[in-house]
Parts: structure tokens; sequence; C-alpha cells
């Protein structure tokens, strides 16, 4: 069952919430890093980058680098722009894109649930990727950014998060991006033990986005058990700083593809060759094609839009081989194009639907030679593979709205 307990937050004082909120780390390669902390001195991107602090010559995996991010932080809560929660306590967040709302409970998670399957992931992670975020935290001794969970729906929190809801939130505010965030304290004694025992009856939580923060995280607590054997698993190391959705108040949009080149094939062999697996259809040269439902890509070749309809025959009952991203890759991706490994080859590259059709077109027109637009991978195709037991493909999820790193702190020890 899931182990979650509520946490005493650095949190911002009201008036640097919406300044210091900020987009995850991962979201930015190095130059744009650089151009949000220089226009928003005062956003946390600066303490998760800190190589945003130096020039090109220092490594942004630097020692110096991790020891910036933790004198940054000091000086911050020093400065009071971080309040300490006098109690341990869960939090609601709400963040509302396009009138759509989703409110979690932010909390921590154990490590163990992690190691022991309760807490169920669906992708796998890179060692290097994992090794940036261990030296941060770690360094930092804090974790700063929350891993978004999710868990199927539950009539008492959904009744608990209504009556929450009607009290005024501490933070309200509309991020650049047009996304309004919210958050309450949960700090009642009665609400934190409802919390906290209903989500030991609850048997699943998954990684929804985050999966490297999740590992990164585990293995700083692992490394802190290390170095304290006598720990007896009640310390803050021991836990994940996260945030816990409902599966029906989420949404995952599009994960597009575009290739750099046909594999040596002319555009009518390409054509041709895709048709023994794919119905293909001419849509328009003007209009992108946004794929209706499961089973159905667009393609832009050449200044034209076709609609692909992948044949029965491909389908074989599997929670991974069915996925739409796995069709494309086992079927079109790897034996025409010849991308056999979506995660190490140059040649492909993934564009998340919140960018819009147009980036594909723009792509394909710039340094790209054709573009598939996806049908979204659904939360319950997620929840299926993961009770399997099974991994995703690369770039199949692309959740929306992200999450803000700096809204919550976790300090690790004291």
């Amino acid at each position: 069952m899931a182990n979650i307990r509520p946490f005493a937050a650095y949190r911002p004082a009201k008036e640097y919430a919406s300044t210091i909120a900020a987009l995850p780390y991962d979201v930015y390669n190095r130059q744009e890093a650089c151009q949000v902390v220089a226009a928003n001195p005062g956003s946390f991107l600066a303490i998760d980058r800190a190589e945003t602090g130096f020039d090109d010559t220092v490594d942004t995996y630097a020692p110096e680098v991790y020891e910036r991010a933790r004198q940054l932080l000091a000086d911050w809560i020093a400065e009071g722009r971080f309040i300490r929660e006098t109690k341990p306590c869960y939090y609601l967040y709400e963040l509302v894109m396009e009138g759509r709302h989703q409110t979690g409970i932010v909390a921590c998670e154990s490590i163990d649930d992690y190691l022991n399957n309760v807490l169920k992931k669906h992708e796998n992670t890179r060692a290097d990727k994992e090794e940036d975020r261990i030296r941060h935290v770690d360094t930092c001794n804090m974790q700063t950014g929350p891993i978004f969970l999710t868990y199927r729906s539950n009539r008492t929190l959904k009744e608990l998060i209504a009556l929450k809801k009607k009290d005024e939130p501490i933070y309200d505010f509309v991020s650049e991006d047009g996304i309004v965030h919210r958050v309450w304290i949960v700090n009642e004694d009665a609400q934190i033990c409802t919390i906290t025992e209903t989500f030991q009856s609850i048997s699943e939580v998954y990684i929804a986005d985050g999966h490297h923060r999740c590992a990164s995280a585990v293995k700083v607590g692992l490394k802190r058990r290390a170095e304290h054997p006598a720990y007896t698993g009640t310390e803050e190391f021991n836990y994940i700083m996260s945030v816990l959705f409902q599966e029906d108040e989420l949404k995952i949009l599009d994960y597009n593809r575009v290739v750099k080149d046909l594999n040596g094939l002319t555009p009518q062999e390409f054509l041709t060759s895709i048709q023994d697996r794919f119905t293909v259809e001419n849509f328009s040269a003007t209009k992108p094609y946004s794929p209706e439902r499961k089973g159905t890509f667009g393609m832009y070749l050449d200044g034209t839009w076709y609609k692909l309809t992948a044949k029965e025959s491909l389908y074989s009952g599997d929670a991974v081989k069915d996925l739409d991203v796995s069709i494309l890759q086992d079927n079109l991706l790897q034996p025409i194009l010849g991308i056999g490994d979506p995660k190490t080859d140059r040649r492909i590259d993934f564009v998340g639907g919140i960018r819009g059709l147009e980036e594909l077109e723009r792509r394909v027109g710039e340094d790209m030679r054709v573009a598939f637009s996806m049908y979204p991978t659904s939360i319950g195709e997620l929840l299926r593979v993961a009770d399997a037991g099974k991994l995703m493909p690369p770039k199949s999820t692309w959740f929306e709205p992200k999450l803000r790193s700096g809204l919550f702190l976790h300090e690790l020890s004291e």
C-alpha cells in the first residue's frame, strides 16, 4: 500500500511565489535556461540550473555549479524569500490550463514504494541524466522539483479536495504561459490523517512524469542510508517529494516525430513501401492532419499531409506493442527508415504536442525530411503498461501543464 506522509516544506513567501515558480529544469537547454534567468534572476531556474551563473567556459556539471546552487538556495532562505512550515502538512496544488482543472496532493512518498513497485514506472532512465540530479539534490540537501504521480480515482480524496478548495489559497497566480496556479495548505490534523490513511488503502501509484528525478531521489536516499547505517526509515531522506493527481483529471498530449532523411529512398519509393502496413490517404497541402483516433497518424512529406491508418494485422493484444508509438516505430521508423534505437539515433527528433503541428512543418522545411503527428497515448494505456510491469518506448507521453519547481522544497536532513 502507498506509504505517503506530510512534510514541513520550505516554500516561497507569498510575494515571491510567482517570480520563483519555474518550469522543470529539463525543459530547457543551457542557452534557453540562461535566457530565462537573465530575464528573471529571481526564477528558481537560477538554482535548478546554476550553470546559468557562469559563462560557457564552465562545464554544466562542474563541482562549482552544484556549490553555487547550494549557496544561492541558502542565501534566498536567509533573505526571507522562502519560509519554513511550522509543522508537517499536505498541500493541494491546482493547475488550470485552457479551462481544464487538475488538483494534486503534495506529499512525500517512501522510496521503498519505488523499490517495491508500489510506485510503478513506465519508462527506463539513463544513468547520465540521473547523475546530474543526484549531485544537485545531494549538494543542496533539498529536493527542489516534485515528481508527477497519478493514482486511480478515489471518492474520499475527491471530497476532501473539493472541501478544502473552498478555503482561500495561499498562492493564486498566472504564469507567463497562461497557466493558473493555486495552492492550499492542509494543516488540520483530521484532514492530514484522512489523506494518510486513505493512501494506505491504495495499492498502486504511478509515475506520470519525472522518472529521472524520481530515480535520482531514490538513489540519494539509498546513499544517505549507506552513510547512516542506523537509519530507522523515518528520516526525510527516505521520502520523495511528489504531487499525486487522480488519473481522471490528467491529459496527455501528442508526442510527435521528425526524421532527417528517407533512408536512401525516393519519396515515391517511401510511399510505396509503407502501404503494406498502413493505408495511405492524401489529406491536404494546406491543413495539418491531427489524428482523430488511435491507430491513425499524420505524415508530412514534400509539402503534403497524408493520413496513415495502421492495418488490423499489426495488432497483437500486447500492452506495449499496441501503443501507437510502438506501431509506428516497429512498422515504419525501424524497418523502412532505419531508426533502430530512437533513444540514441540522431536522425530522429521529438516534438511535444504543446508546440503544435505547425512546428512539424517548420522542422521539415528547416532540417528534417518527414514528420509524423501522433494520437496521444491515453492514461489508461499508461496504467496498463505499468500494471503489466512493462516499459513504454521513449517519448511516449507529453503531459501538460507542467508542475512548477520552487513552490515546494523538501529538506533531506536538518
